[in-house]
């Protein structure tokens, strides 16, 4: 198909699956599975089923699943650090979190907190969780994050990573409507080459980039 990934740019997306509901494409440059745009929410659809999440400070089982970020990225801050969690949600948790570990933290999301007055200063850290796989155009998105990023500074993602394809047949991750961007591990190597990153998989869902100091 003569279409650019979202990834990468480049011109190499192939059908990968499909289900009743909506085709997938895999670009044999990046290995980024993405839907194509025909299939995505509107974005009143898409806020409305964001509006259905009850995530909040008080849950605990949420605050173990975030801690499974926050956790290898505080190894690496100096105290007081600056940092932005991106796509925080409808109840902002991640950056409390970072806050009670001393840390001073900014938030974005585009339906929640869209004050994009947050992308015109730099951050020793930034965070994404759960959001990369909600992106129409991620290469977009994650740019303007790593030109937020100081020198030095450490990205964190939270996303589930894509396998072959008789496991995305049965994979529940891919049935959620707003997930439109299904990274593997190929694509975060390609995108550690591109920004000469140097990549760290803590889990099978949590990654961390880090910024070249120079």
């Amino acid at each position: 198909m003569d279409l650019p990934c979202p990834l990468c740019n480049q011109h190499e997306l192939v059908p990968f699956y499909r289900d009743p509901r909506r085709e997938y494409l895999r670009c044999g440059h990046c290995q980024l599975i993405s839907v194509p745009a025909h299939y995505h929410l509107s974005e009143a659809m898409e806020r409305h089923e964001y509006d259905l999440h009850i995530n909040s400070p008080e849950d605990e089982g949420y605050r173990h699943f975030l801690n499974r970020l926050l956790e290898p990225m505080n190894a690496t801050l100096p105290p007081g650090s600056s940092g932005l969690d991106f796509g925080s949600g409808p109840g902002p948790t991640l950056s409390l979190m970072f806050k009670q570990a001393g840390h001073r933290v900014s938030i974005y999301d585009k339906f929640y907190a869209p004050d994009s007055t947050v992308f015109e200063q730099p951050y020793d850290f930034i965070t994404a969780t759960e959001v990369v796989e909600h992106l129409q155009q991620p290469i977009t998105e994650l740019e303007r994050l790593w030109h937020c990023l100081k020198p030095g500074g450490v990205l964190g993602i939270m996303t589930k990573l894509a396998l072959d394809r008789e496991r995305f047949a049965h994979w529940h991750y891919k049935n959620d409507l707003t997930h439109i961007s299904f990274f593997s591990r190929e694509s975060f190597e390609w995108l550690s080459l591109h920004w000469e990153a140097d990549l760290q998989f803590i889990a099978n869902d949590v990654i961390l980039l880090h910024k070249p100091t120079s």
